[in-house]
C-alpha cells in the first residue's frame, strides 16, 4: 500500500510540473497541431522474474487498463517489449507503455480519475524492477 501511494504521489508531482515556463528570452512555441499530442510513458526496468511479469501483465494489468480505458480517455496506447542487445545482454528497459491524449487538459483529467489511480496502483504488484513515469508532448 505504501508503495502504491509513493507511485501515485510521483505521478501527481510529475503532472504538476509537466510544462515549465519558457525562459524569458525565448518566445513560446506555436500551439501543437491537432491530434494525439500528450503522453504518459511508463518505462519498466528489468523485472526479477520476466515470466511472472508477463503473466501478470497480460492476465491482470492490461485487462485492468482496458476496463478503465473509457474513463481514463486516452486515444492511443502503444506497448513495447525490448530485445536483448547484440551481445545478448538484456536491455536496461524491459517494456514501455505509451498512452496518448489529444490535449494536456484531457491527459490531466484522465490521470485524475479513479481508474487511472487503480492502474497506477497496480504497478507494484508486478513491476519488481521498478518503473519510471514520464509525461511529455509530441513535438513532431
Amino acid at each position: 500500500m505504501q508503495r502504491s501511494l509513493q507511485i501515485l504521489s510521483a505521478l501527481a508531482s510529475v503532472a504538476a510540473c509537466s510544462k515549465p515556463a519558457p525562459p524569458p528570452q525565448q518566445q513560446a512555441a506555436p500551439a501543437a497541431p491537432a491530434g494525439v499530442q500528450w503522453t504518459v510513458v511508463v518505462l519498466y526496468n528489468q523485472p526479477k522474474d520476466t515470466a511472472a511479469f508477463e503473466k501478470y501483465y497480460v492476465e491482470k494489468h492490461l485487462p485492468l487498463l482496458a476496463a478503465h480505458a473509457q474513463e481514463i480517455g486516452y486515444t492511443r496506447g502503444e506497448l513495447l517489449k525490448f530485445s536483448p542487445g547484440a551481445a545478448g545482454k538484456p536491455a536496461a528497459i524491459y517494456r514501455e507503455a505509451d498512452l496518448r491524449w489529444d490535449s494536456k487538459e484531457a491527459r490531466e483529467k484522465g490521470m485524475a480519475t479513479a481508474g487511472f489511480k487503480a492502474v497506477a496502483g497496480d504497478l507494484p504488484n508486478f513491476a519488481t524492477g521498478g518503473v519510471t513515469v514520464l509525461l511529455g508532448q509530441k513535438t513532431n
